[in-house]
């Protein structure tokens, strides 16, 4: 079965607006043949007469005058969605798809998010709570466009990662305990823990860190989602390693914040397909990079 062309209806729509075969020629710019032609075609494709001529004036046919309103309908949406198509090649709107995890979206995100729809109002950033394999799994596969993911991770030749930031981990501890005022492995170790699960980067730098000294902790929970850690910090349940995005103490008084001894930092990367990016892509990247720590 044949296609309609948008082109026949535009035809049809303009021949039935201005009245007359010669009008529409002039206002699409065709040869009076083309207009006609157009018509014919049209009137094959449906198996009906379309439009009349009476007294020199041109008019639909009550098929002709359905088919119009159809087509009507086809143009205008035809064009808001080319008018949309173009504002997201333009970088005016549209959607990025973004995964991190629950720490980054929390304390990362909401100022890059802020000063992104400052800037650029039109673009939707949609996010999506995943660990780093999560992300960049997904990432390989077009389903998101954007990953924050810790470090290091390895090299895949279809997705680009670069160094983000670099935050210290920090003890978290309930406010009630008596902590000496760096805190080590061994002292650590001696507590109850809440840490993180075998499926983060974050596991295996703690488990790395306390491994150094001589310690392989049992933790008493693990968690993959950093706000409840905190949560069962604040309650009293025991003790976590978590990042710290500013340094700040934690708003919940029931939380003390310790530096760790060695230190230990937790590096993010911004993580996104190699090739071309779409300008609403790179407008979000340009929000994110401004919260990049030297």
């Amino acid at each position: 079965m044949r296609e309609i062309s948008l082109d026949r209806l535009r035809t049809l729509v303009e021949i039935v607006e201005r009245g007359s075969f010669a009008a529409a020629s002039r206002r699409l710019n065709l040869a009076p043949p083309t207009v006609s032609l157009h018509i014919t075609e049209l009137e094959d494709r449906v198996g009906a007469t379309l439009l009349t001529r009476k007294r020199g004036q041109v008019r639909p046919t009550a098929i002709g005058e359905s088919l119009v309103e159809h087509a009507r309908r086809l143009l205008s949406e035809t064009e808001r969605a080319l008018e949309d198509v173009q504002r997201q090649a333009l970088g005016l709107a549209g959607r990025v798809r973004l995964g991190a995890s629950t720490g980054a979206i929390a304390h990362l995100l909401p100022q890059a998010l802020a000063d992104l729809g400052e800037a650029h109002p039109g673009i939707d950033v949609q996010v999506v709570v995943l660990t780093s394999q999560e992300t960049l799994a997904r990432l390989a596969s077009g389903a998101l466009d954007i990953g924050l993911v810790a470090l290091p991770q390895p090299t895949d030749g279809g997705l680009t990662i670069t160094p983000w930031r670099r935050d210290p981990v920090m003890a978290f501890l309930p406010a009630q305990w008596h902590s000496p005022a760096e805190i080590t492995p061994a002292w650590l170790a001696a507590q109850a823990l809440i840490l993180n699960d075998a499926s983060t980067r974050l596991q295996r730098l703690t488990a790395e860190w306390f491994a150094a000294a001589g310690e392989h902790p049992r933790p008493r929970i693990e968690l993959n989602y950093n706000d409840a850690i905190r949560s069962l910090v604040a309650a009293g349940y025991g003790a976590a390693l978590l990042p710290s995005e500013d340094g700040a103490q934690p708003a919940d008084g029931r939380i003390t914040m310790r530096p760790l001894s060695p230190p230990l930092w937790r590096q993010l990367g911004i993580a996104h397909r190699t090739g071309e990016i779409e300008p609403t892509t790179q407008h979000v990247l340009d929000a994110l990079w401004q919260l990049k720590q030297e």
